[in-house]
């Protein structure tokens, strides 16, 4: 068998981790870690619930997740689909964990946690965007806070334009939907009509 089925299993195969990777995790968001947060335009939000987990992209201009202090950290929930697969979750289960991208830089931010959703009235306002306000803001209490180091994306060329991909060359949202449900979805006009509705309903 080559599965691996135990944490000892892993400790043989692997090296021992690498020092600053220890050292760089805190309980809390340090200053500099704030200012990677601060020019972070997306981040990728996890939860798990009682049906298992969940990853949600989130983005918003770069500053979009505020530092309230250094053990709390906010995210406005915006408009969505509203499946609201995240804030299901977290009325269940607290525990989140949230992986910052910033454009241009190889390094990524990493913060878990513990989090709730309020709607207070003036905390909402505060992260109006267009006039228009989130439902709710999701708080985090920082329990893990540490940079990703580069390799991944490095390898990925994530940044690089020349690797970008021509869109055309991958189904369209509508293309698949009317493949999931054949006869019941015009998928070309779902395309046609997305960008306008985009601009309708972005906040």
């Amino acid at each position: 068998m080559t599965d691996i089925h135990t944490e000892a299993q892993l400790d043989a195969l692997y090296d021992r981790p690498v020092p600053t990777s220890i050292l760089k995790e805190v309980d809390h968001v340090t200053a500099d870690y704030a200012k990677l947060i601060a020019a972070s335009p997306f981040a990728i939000l996890a939860t798990v619930g009682p049906e298992g987990l969940d990853c949600s992209p989130r983005g918003d201009p770069k500053g979009f997740a505020r530092v309230a202090d250094p053990k709390t950290l906010m995210i406005p929930d915006r408009r969505g689909n509203n499946r609201i697969d995240s804030l299901r979750n977290i009325v269940r289960d607290p525990r989140v964990a949230l992986l910052f991208l910033i454009p241009g830089i190889g390094a990524s931010m990493r913060v878990n946690g513990k989090a709730r959703l309020s709607t207070d009235p003036g905390l909402c306002a505060s992260f109006a965007m267009e006039g228009k306000n989130p439902k709710c803001v999701i708080i985090i209490t920082v329990e893990r806070a540490y940079t990703q180091c580069q390799k991944a994306i490095a390898r990925s060329k994530l940044w690089d334009g020349s690797m970008h991909i021509d869109k055309t060359s991958l189904p369209t949202v509508g293309e698949m939907m009317e493949r999931l449900v054949p006869g019941e979805f015009d998928g070309k006009a779902y395309d046609a009509e997305y960008p306008e509705r985009m601009k309708r309903t972005i906040y």
